[in-house]
């Protein structure tokens, strides 16, 4: 359910300028490397000038052991009222907190450290919107993603991205019928390659396929980047009218496609369950579901909404009824649903 948004290109921000002026004048009197954080060891100054990242995703990120809860919703870092209604409705609060941005946009590490600092992993859901992917994998936009990577790595923490997600969506301008699999591949991999260059260090790559189903017929391994280029897999899939009312049926047949081609941890990268009589079952067959098929975390999108594509109004809030709120809390608890990121 990918939100699109306008393309804008705006300046870098104080923290970066403040950045390349430290780097600036360390360089000028010969300055040495200072100890990072977050298991990252020194940063070695870097002749080409490349940013050098504080902060190395651990494998404990890579790999967790727990199951994680999050919420995603289209608002920045700093509003922070979604985390206070999320942990009110579900009876905690979010491991992950996701949020969209556009291409052209600059990072804001000041808004995700402040997630980072109370708690929620920040995951960034990049929307290419109106920027043809064979542009970026040519290198038309290099200027943009090293400056990106730049931001990235002045942020102190990790960051789960994930770039142009239903890839496989026809609703999208970087879908099928409108761009070629080979494309998105290329476009990611030449961001990934960017980054690697850059020094980057604290990003986990989510590949955030729509689950198949009668409106998402691409076979998904065509848009794969392969496992050197994805850490985690990423799955959005709602329960409703259109994409369906059972693990089984939503997600299952999507995890055993993906199954024959990588092994990467799976995350349910956005989800919800729309009002209706079933709600609370629904709810139920989720956690189920979700817990039985290993995956190590579900994002639910507490919000209402247009389905995509319609005038259909749904609801997909925890707090539609006291039953639902009640199934919510009881299913994520008997399925062990909450993992902090902060300790592994």
């Amino acid at each position: 359910m990918a939100i699109p948004r306008r393309r804008s290109r705006s300046r870098p921000t104080v923290a970066v300028i403040l950045l390349v002026a430290v780097s600036f004048l360390a360089a000028a009197c010969g300055g040495g490397s200072g100890g990072g954080s977050g298991g990252g060891g020194d940063a070695k100054a870097d002749p080409t000038g490349a940013p050098a990242a504080h902060y190395r995703v651990s494998s404990s990120l890579l790999d967790p052991s727990g199951r994680a809860l999050g919420v995603v919703d289209d608002k920045t870092p700093w509003q922070y009222g979604i985390v206070d209604t999320f942990t009110k409705e579900a009876g905690r609060s979010p491991d992950i907190r996701e949020y969209y941005g556009s291409w052209g946009e600059d990072f804001d590490a000041e808004g995700n450290a402040f997630l980072w600092k109370h708690g929620q992993l920040p995951m960034m859901a990049m929307v290419p919107d109106d920027t043809p992917l064979a542009d970026i994998a040519a290198g038309k936009d290099d200027a943009y993603i090293r400056r990106l990577a730049g931001q990235i790595a002045s942020y102190d923490g990790p960051l789960a991205l994930s770039f142009a997600g239903e890839m496989n969506g026809p609703w999208n301008s970087w879908g099928p019928e409108h761009t070629k699999a080979a494309d998105f591949v290329a476009a990611w991999k030449h961001l990934h390659d960017v980054f690697d260059a850059q020094g980057v260090t604290n990003v986990i790559w989510v590949w955030t396929p729509h689950v198949v189903d009668s409106g998402t017929t691409a076979k998904l391994r065509p848009y794969y980047p392969g496992d050197d280029y994805v850490d985690w897999v990423g799955l959005i899939g709602y329960y409703g009218p259109i994409d369906g009312v059972a693990f089984s049926s939503l997600f299952t047949p999507t995890l055993r496609e993906i199954a024959r081609f990588s092994d990467k941890p799976v995350l349910i990268a956005e989800t919800g369950v729309a009002q209706s009589a079933q709600k609370e079952a629904d709810i139920r067959d989720l956690f189920q579901g979700a817990a039985k098929a290993g995956v190590i975390g579900l994002v639910w999108y507490d919000q209402r909404k247009n389905w995509p594509g319609s005038k259909q109004l749904m609801d997909w809030r925890i707090s539609t009824s006291v039953g639902a709120r009640a199934a919510f809390q009881v299913e994520k608890a008997r399925n062990k649903f909450g993992h902090s990121f902060k300790n592994g």
